[in-house]
Formats: structure tokens, sequence, C-alpha cells
């Protein structure tokens, strides 16, 4: 049924403002309004993540959105340079100091949040 379809995601922030400054200049992603009072993010590939306000906006505890880089280094560095603050974490999970999972298993990846609390991250494929 859904086989051919062009799916999309959305989570909800408390700030559109401050997702549209986020998203667009941090992060430098295209950011459109929509007529609908929520935000667009353009992607690579043509599908649409919806941005949309929620006055009781509770931050989701799992990411959200994943970035996939060639080089998850230079992509932290930068986002440390842009004022982006990397989650730490312990466990299997476990970070190093720049707030990168070396995991054996799975890809390199570091978590950082939104303004809204929302879970991101970037992450570079073996």
């Amino acid at each position: 049924m859904f086989k051919n379809t062009k799916a999309f995601s959305g989570f909800s922030v408390n700030d559109l403002n401050k997702a549209r400054t986020f998203y667009g200049e941090v992060l430098g992603l295209e950011v459109i309004d929509s007529p609908m009072g929520l935000l667009e993010l353009k992607i690579n590939g043509g599908n649409k993540i919806i941005i949309y306000p929620k006055p009781n906006h509770i931050p989701a505890t799992f990411t959200v959105l994943n970035f996939p880089v060639d080089d998850i280094e230079k992509a932290v560095d930068l986002l440390i340079e842009k004022g982006v603050t990397f989650e730490q974490y312990e466990g299997q999970i476990k970070t190093d100091a720049k707030g990168i999972c070396r995991s054996p298993v799975g890809p390199q990846i570091a978590w950082f949040k939104d303004p809204a609390g929302n879970i991101l991250s970037v992450l570079q494929e073996k």
C-alpha cells in the first residue's frame, strides 16, 4: 500500500524562531516557512522534514534526525565552532571527549540537541 509513497517525517519544537535559526544558520539547511505555520527542512533526496510548534512540547528521548557525514571529526569540529554541545554518554554507547561514540560495531556517531531539546546526530559509516 505504501511502497511507492514519498514518506516524510516531522517533530515538534517549543519555539519556531529558534528552530529556524538553528536549522538554517547553524546546520546550514534550507528552511522554508510553510503557509500552515510550520517549518519545512529541505534535504537531499527531495523528501521534507516538518517542524511544528507545540506549546506543551516535550523533547524526544531518542534521536529524531540523523545526518550522515563523510568525516565525523570535521563535522563535530565545525558544529562545536558554531556553539553546538555534544552529548556525553557512558556504557554501551560511551562517547569520547569530543562526544563521538566509536563503537567497534555500527557507525561512528555523535549526538547533540536542537534548541527545543530534541536529539540529533551526525554519523559516519565505517
